[in-house]
């Protein structure tokens, strides 16, 4: 123990000597005798916290390490702030969990803790997707809901994501105030574990049948899925919740020939067949992709563990499948779906999408040109939700977009929903089929009239504490010293969302940025391009978004373009990290 800091010690002879079960102090133990001094470092340095997904981490012993302590702790402070919150009321709150190892124990601990508070639970039978909990909050009028995930990470990963009563994640100020609550317990015998069976009811099939319903309802052209019912889908869950429900969505507005990749749609933990159980690696496609290939299928979807994110694969000229990342993918969704409701004559005039601000702005173009306005938000899905219940009543929502492959069409949740966007993809797939377009011509044809824009996420990985130093520090270069060119372009624009400034770097003109403070930084150029540094809220990495454009004039020089653009890419991160 000498090898580690004073407060890591303390705070490990806590849990060696509190009124921790024996498993837990017997896990420790092994790590203490084993010499593992970096392991102990890490797993007790700091408290997990609330990012942009919640609470996420690997699981083990420790006060940063997923475990029923850690899990009880945040329930107890979630259960303190919701009694101060709702004075008087019988709270209510729902559970939902995912494949991930350990979930099944980690809800009933959650459902324990808030029973035992004299909160009502409605807790799902068996693992459903995320938006179905934001759903079923929204449906059963609950004040919070939980749900127990930790989406794409690997299988060490578990984690937990704290709903409001509007159905999405919390936000400021109530995140803070329940870590606030958290860091009160300075004990666990100051959380509740033992539960009230009284007060835990169970959610099943109704609830499955009412979100499918609604989900129904968005399809905006029936009739061009009747003509295609058989278009060839091939489907992958990913050994996650997906399977409990996708496939009866698809099957519900109507196609009949949707093919499962069998083997992962085995619900295991473990994710057996994947190394990162991720629809934004090729990897993770790559079972789906050999089934499309066999059966000559028009379209490929996959959905993360918690099925709130989707990627796609769709045939080029050549007839071979590629993937297509989470910004093109919205291109082709918002496209579609804004077009169609100006056919139809819906929009009628306040009427809006959203997009976080590491989405690619041709979103924001292609809103202009229907006469819908596009807000921009701070990245993570949660904020898009905030501003939706911020305009409920005022304002249409149409469509909200982030690109990490979160996609919602339709208000009936406050969440990414990657089963409406599954059948809204599927839906805009047969109408262009029917057409004789394919989504990868459609794709083209954006580019052609709105210009060819390209994206590419790069990310580092820095674990651990000094890591974490390690990535503070260079966000701290990026401010004081911030690069002059990329790319060999011109920065002209600074934005500093931690210390809400735009600053125009030619004329020295500073704008205030109206959004909550983040620690994100955003170079834009004088070529049109955009570069947003942003350590994850979610993982131990920092990332770079970076985005560049041109004009499109004929789809034979898509390659010739996308190369460029490409080349210019690299250019930029090669400035990035000098």
């Amino acid at each position: 123990m000498s090898t580690i800091d004073s407060t890591i010690s303390e705070r490990v002879n806590t849990w060696l000597n509190g009124n921790y079960d024996e498993q837990t102090k017997s896990a420790l133990r092994k790590l203490i005798d084993s010499n593992q001094p970096d392991e102990l470092t890490d797993a007790f340095y700091k408290d997990l916290d609330f990012g942009t997904g919640g609470l996420r981490g690997i699981m083990g012993v420790g006060s940063n390490r997923v475990n029923k302590y850690t899990i009880g702790a945040a329930t107890q402070g979630l259960s303190n702030y919701l009694k101060m919150q709702f004075p008087g009321e019988q709270i209510k709150v729902a559970i939902a969990f995912d494949n991930r190892n350990n979930a099944t124990t980690f809800a009933k601990v959650v459902a324990d803790v808030f029973s035992a508070n004299g909160i009502q639970v409605y807790a799902f039978e068996h693992l459903r997707p995320t938006p179905e909990l934001s759903f079923a909050i929204r449906q059963l009028r609950c004040h919070s809901g939980v749900m127990l995930t930790a989406s794409h990470n690997p299988k060490e990963y578990s984690g937990y994501k704290a709903y409001w009563n509007d159905g999405g994640q919390i936000i400021a100020p109530h995140d803070k105030n329940i870590i606030a609550e958290v860091n009160k317990i300075t004990s666990i015998d100051m959380i509740n574990f033992v539960g009230n069976p009284k007060l835990i009811n169970t959610i099943g099939a109704e609830m499955d049948d009412l979100f499918i319903d609604t989900v129904k309802s968005v399809s905006i052209n029936p009739d061009a899925i009747k003509s295609q019912h058989d278009l060839k889908i091939v489907y992958s869950p990913i050994h996650g919740t997906g399977i409990t429900i996708v496939p009866k969505a698809l099957a519900a507005v109507g196609f009949t020939n949707v093919n499962l990749v069998e083997e992962q749609c085995v619900v295991d933990g473990n994710f057996p067949t994947v190394i990162y159980p991720n629809p934004e690696e090729k990897e993770a496609m790559t079972r789906a992709l050999q089934l499309a290939a066999k059966i000559d299928a028009d379209l490929v979807m996959a959905t993360d563990p918690d099925a709130d994110r989707v990627g796609i694969a769709v045939k080029d000229p050549a007839q071979n499948f590629i993937l297509l990342n989470g910004n093109q993918t919205g291109v082709l969704l918002f496209h579609y779906v804004l077009e169609q409701w100006k056919v139809k004559g819906w929009i009628k005039g306040n009427d809006y999408i959203v997009k976080t601000i590491v989405t690619t702005y041709l979103l924001d173009k292609i809103a202009a040109s229907k006469k819908v306005t596009c807000y921009n938000v701070l990245t993570g899905f949660k904020f898009i939700g905030a501003l939706m219940t911020q305009l409920e009543g005022k304002s249409t929502f149409i469509c909200g977009c982030e690109e990490s492959y979160g996609y919602l069409v339709g208000d009936h949740v406050r969440d990414k929903d990657s089963v409406v966007a599954c059948t809204m993809i599927a839906e805009m797939a047969a109408y262009y089929k029917s057409k004789g377009k394919t989504l990868y011509e459609s794709l083209i044809d954006i580019y052609l009239e709105y210009g060819l824009f390209k994206e590419e996420l790069i990310s580092f990985t820095k674990s651990g504490k000094k890591g974490a130093e390690e990535i503070a520090a260079m966000m701290a270069a990026y401010r004081t010293n911030p690069p002059l060119s990329l790319g060999g372009q011109k920065v002209v624009m600074i934005r500093d969302y931690q210390n809400s400034i735009e600053r125009n770097i030619i004329t020295g003109e500073t704008v205030a940025i109206d959004l909550p403070k983040s620690n994100v930084m955003q170079f834009v150029t004088d070529g049109d391009g955009i570069v947003s540094a942003r350590p994850s809220g979610t993982e131990p990495k920092i990332k770079f978004y970076v985005s560049v454009n041109t004009s499109l004039s004929s789809a034979h020089d898509f390659t010739a373009k996308e190369k460029e653009l490409d080349q210019l890419i690299a250019a930029m991160k090669s400035d990035l990290l000098k």
